[in-house]
């Protein structure tokens, strides 16, 4: 695993992230001998009827040492990668706060936050320069110390692949707490692991990300998916954090049938379509749990609270906002915050005039969730 440098950023406001598209292929192009293309979505993935796929460099890789600096920027934060599961090859990002330039300090330990990043399950990565900036202005105004995971990707890696590295990113971070609990000798994470309160652990995704977190949390509920009796001992899971979750279903909801997208939308019907028909298991229909939560017994899932987080002229807005009141139902606690004039990914790819602004609003929502959750 390549990522290996520790370094410190300083967060100010966040520069604007778009997408570069590659050209086309056309139907049937036979493409150093893989057949023709059979699913893409332009500019981000492309797969060949032998399997093979393309993800042209849509948002550039960033190493955890890059970073900027602005006028009145609120302090640094320090990050590193580190290896979660050789045999799968996920890794993850860690992030924390330092109070002051180059080492940490202070003695109150920050909530962790284990975070999904976005794509549809078939692409992006915690290394994309979008992702690196929204988690570090996470970690320095929401005070908390963030653990982004790199998941294995669809279609080479099918749900629940991503989901099953979900658990393997909780099961690491479990071995974390228990170094810290033992007060084992120091290493290369101690840095990390002494600023970390491991009993207020939230999930956190975007997109698809969301949805990992919410399947997660599920199956830490409901137990047996750790190990011997499903315990998370020493860590406690206070919370879920869902960001435009990405579910779906076989019946349209009016806002996918009608929300008209701007050029270059993060997300447009075509596109979610694509991302399900690659991302579900083979022959599964839209319909299928993992894509539409709405036909689970919600009731029976014991789910810690939950803050949820919609974009007005997102697509998936009316599917969030059922998800909302199904879950309210079932009798989950659950926080719902709607943010207007803005679309899907806006904190991310800040491709909306008022991104800038509800990507703070969004911040503050998310530290106070933290802060109330205990």
């Amino acid at each position: 695993m390549r990522r290996r440098r520790m370094g410190a950023l300083h967060v100010g406001e966040p520069r604007v992230t778009t997408f570069h598209p590659q050209p086309a292929v056309a139907a049937g192009t036979n493409k150093n001998g893989h057949g023709p293309v059979v699913e893409e979505i332009h500019g981000l993935i492309r797969v060949y009827k032998d399997g093979h796929v393309d993800r042209p460099p849509a948002i550039p890789d960033v190493p955890c040492n890059w970073g900027s600096t602005a006028p009145g920027a609120p302090g640094g934060v320090v990050a590193r990668d580190v290896v979660v599961d050789r045999s799968t090859g996920v890794w993850a990002r860690l992030y924390a706060p330092m109070t002051s330039a180059g080492s940490p300090g202070g003695s109150r330990l920050l909530p962790v936050v284990v975070y999904f990043h976005g794509g549809g399950f078939c692409v992006g990565s915690a290394a994309w320069s979008c992702y690196h900036e929204f988690l570090a202005q996470l970690a320095s105004r929401a005070c908390c110390a963030v653990m982004s995971v790199d998941y294995r990707l669809a279609p080479e890696h099918r749900l629940p692949a991503a989901f099953d590295d979900g658990l393997a990113a909780v099961r690491w971070l479990r071995h974390q707490a228990a170094m810290a609990t033992t007060r084992a000798a120091p290493d290369e994470l101690s840095w990390w692991r002494s600023r970390c309160g491991f009993d207020r652990v939230f999930l956190m995704g975007d997109s698809a990300g969301a949805n990992i977190a919410y399947h997660v949390a599920a199956r830490l509920g409901q137990g047996g998916h750790l190990g011997v009796g499903g315990a998370v001992s020493p860590l406690v899971l206070r919370g879920v954090v869902l960001v435009q979750p990405f579910f779906g279903g076989e019946a349209r909801t009016v806002s996918e049938k009608t929300m008209t997208q701007p050029p270059r939308s993060a997300l447009t019907l075509p596109t979610s379509d694509c991302y399900w028909r690659l991302a579900l298991p083979g022959g599964a229909s839209r319909d299928h749990p993992w894509c539409n939560p709405l036909l689970s017994r919600l009731e029976t899932l014991p789910l810690p609270p939950l803050l949820v987080c919609v974009s007005e002229m997102d697509i998936l807005r009316d599917r969030n906002v059922d998800l909302c009141r199904a879950l309210r139902k079932a009798g989950k606690s659950v926080d719902e915050a709607m943010y207007g004039g803005v679309g899907h990914a806006f904190q991310v790819l800040h491709n909306y005039h008022l991104s800038q602004t509800r990507t703070q609003e969004m911040l503050a929502r998310i530290k106070a969730f933290v802060s109330a959750t205990r």
